[in-house]
């Protein structure tokens, strides 16, 4: 499922090293501005380096910790970020933020169980955290617990209705479950909100293939594919956006007759 990280944990205006001095707090508010940027641009590796500063000059700040973490796992380093997220956590452990991250982490490395075990322990410091029922969810699907995971989405979009992703991965997790013509008014639903929502546009382009509606896939999928070209790839679409296995079988089919 598409993972969401804490990418604006506060960073400076709750340091713990004492002694600190105004103006190294403004360097230190500059520097994770810049990181900021660079994340936005998509340049994670240059993140990384801000916030590797930002660790040297303020070691017990517990938001540049679970930052650089989000950085590294936007570049695939999935260790040296749990790395981070469990020096956040030491420093933090009463901030939801670095569990939820830890969390997505470790999705990434297929470890769901202890995925789950930390979104847990961020439902008991929040049971209102929507982004942690979502996250949950997403574990529960890669377990194969689908009916589990479509309770969780359902949770994340009672909490928060505009939670666009929890809103899709519920479309989704009701495809897999048989549920076809439900996943598929959520999924128009969606697209009515949202109509940039590539992700939507992309499965109803499966949903709509394997209905024999050939003329609303096609549509769909210009959309889709003029939004984001990465649902050409099969490989990315199973095992990072890790969509359930009927409905990557029905974009194959679909994709094979392109």
């Amino acid at each position: 499922m598409l993972l969401a990280f804490g990418w604006a944990t506060p960073v400076m205006a709750q340091s713990q090293q004492p002694n600190i001095t105004q103006e190294q707090l403004k360097q230190g508010d500059e520097l994770a501005n810049q990181a900021f940027a660079a994340t936005n641009k998509g340049d994670f590796a240059t993140a990384e380096k801000y916030w590797t500063k930002i660790i040297e000059q303020f070691p017990t700040n517990a938001g540049a910790w679970s930052n650089r973490g989000n950085s590294r796992v936007s570049q695939n380093k999935l260790q040296e970020a749990l790395a981070d997220y469990n020096k956040a956590i030491e420093l933090a452990p009463n901030v939801t933020d670095p569990y939820l991250n830890r969390g997505a982490a470790l999705e990434g490395l297929g470890k769901w169980q202890d995925a789950i075990a930390d979104y847990n322990h961020v439902l008991e410091l929040d049971p209102n955290d929507a982004m942690a029922y979502n996250n949950r969810g997403n574990a529960k699907a890669g377990l194969g617990k689908w009916q589990d995971a479509i309770a969780d989405y359902q949770k994340s979009t009672d909490i928060a209705p505009n939670f666009a992703f929890a809103r899709a991965n519920y479309a989704i997790a009701l495809y897999e479950t048989g549920q076809i013509d439900k996943a598929i008014k959520q999924m128009r639903n969606i697209v009515r909100k949202y109509p940039k929502f590539a992700d939507m546009r992309a499965a109803l382009t499966a949903a709509y293939w394997v209905n024999g509606k050939q003329g609303e896939a096609e549509s769909n999928w210009v959309a889709a594919y003029g939004l984001d070209t990465r649902y050409k790839d099969l490989d990315w679409v199973a095992n990072i956006r890790r969509w359930p296995p009927s409905l990557v079988t029905a974009l194959d089919k679909f994709l094979k007759l392109q």
